[in-house]
């Protein structure tokens, strides 16, 4: 299929986890990039007319980025089904089937760019994948594309390295894009901190998490997230929490949750959920029930298209407030163990 070296990628869903490969992948091809627009009240709205109620906000947002990349007059649109990442370890059926759902409810000039990654059917790769795509834009040499997925781990590996040295997600990404690996100095230590749970579609889209790093951040408190994670850190804390990995973007939730549940410098959790999301909700029950043997306070956040601010701002001061006053009776607490034993003394 001859089509024009030009592909839009929305700003939504699987952006967050990838982009940076998709970035250094098809700029290695040739291939000009277009982003959608950063996410707005109209782009969530427009998405939502398309849908029905029931679908989840992600979703609804991703098919407001297509919306916003066909007005931009952006004809080939990459729309990826990512159906699992590992034997057996599958993605939601709302990410698996993007695609279909593209088709059937967008109407437009436009074509959609799609491939399908399973590695749960045997002898199915990355690199076949990456072909599939490749092949649509009549780049068919397979040492040029071998060269293209090359380019786009290095973006990545320099991506994640940032993050996991606390760059925020658009510091990191920017270097990442230039070829530059920055590393931040340590960051401040605040008075309380919070590890922030949820998939990077909900915690990085200023417009649908409300900008909930700077809301914590002007409260004078640290936030961590999956992100500053390793792998090898992730699968430490599903083990902690004795849960079995089958959702491909589990490490984002139940990883995380075990890793910073059991790190004596983070306060409180708080959890950031799409209303309405299957896996969410299951991975969030899991979480519930294993964090009371940790004894950290945990705040659960769900977002959908209605949620007001005034409303999501109330319940994170009121979070915060409790932990400082726990952290401030802890210190008490020690100062008068300490007082005791010198006494004794």
């Amino acid at each position: 299929m001859n089509k024009e070296k030009i592909i839009g990628i929305p700003k939504a869903m699987l952006y967050y986890t990838y982009f940076p490969f998709w970035y250094g992948f098809f700029n290695d091809l040739g291939i000009k990039i277009i982003l959608s627009d950063n996410t707005t009240k109209k782009t969530i709205s427009d998405g939502a007319s398309l849908v029905v109620t029931e679908t989840c906000l992600p979703i609804k947002v991703f098919v407001g980025h297509v919306l916003n990349l066909i007005d931009k007059g952006v004809k080939n649109i990459f729309v990826p089904s990512i159906q699992s990442i590992a034997h057996k370890i599958y993605n939601c059926s709302k990410i698996r089937g993007l695609p279909d759902l593209i088709r059937n409810v967008v109407r437009g000039d436009f074509n959609i760019i799609e491939a399908t990654l399973d590695k749960s059917e045997k002898d199915k790769n990355l690199i076949d994948f990456l072909t599939e795509i490749a092949n649509q834009f009549d780049i068919k040499d397979f040492e040029t594309i071998k060269k293209a997925q090359k380019a786009g781990f290095v973006v990545q590996n320099n991506f994640n390295v940032m993050v996991q040295n606390g760059l925020n997600f658009e510091e990191a990404l920017k270097n990442a894009k230039e070829g530059k690996v920055i590393i931040p100095p340590k960051k401040e230590e605040k008075p309380i901190s919070i590890a922030l749970i949820g998939h990077g579609y909900n915690i990085y889209d200023k417009r649908t998490c409300m900008d909930i790093f700077k809301k914590l951040e002007n409260m004078d408190v640290r936030v961590y997230s999956a992100y500053e994670l390793t792998l090898e850190q992730l699968k430490g804390g599903m083990h902690s929490l004795n849960s079995t990995l089958y959702w491909a973007n589990q490490y984002e939730m139940t990883g995380c949750a075990g890793h910073y549940l059991q790190d004596d410098k983070i306060d409180g959790i708080i959890t950031l959920t799409a209303f309405g999301c299957g896996p969410d909700s299951l991975m969030l029950e899991d979480i519930r029930r294993k964090a009371k043997n940790f004894n950290k306070p945990l705040l659960n956040l769900t977002i959908d298209e209605h949620t007001g601010e005034a409303g999501f701002i109330t319940r994170l001061e009121a979070f915060c407030d409790m932990l400082y006053r726990n952290k401030r009776a802890k210190i008490l607490k020690q100062k008068e163990k300490v007082e005791q034993i010198i006494q004794r003394s």
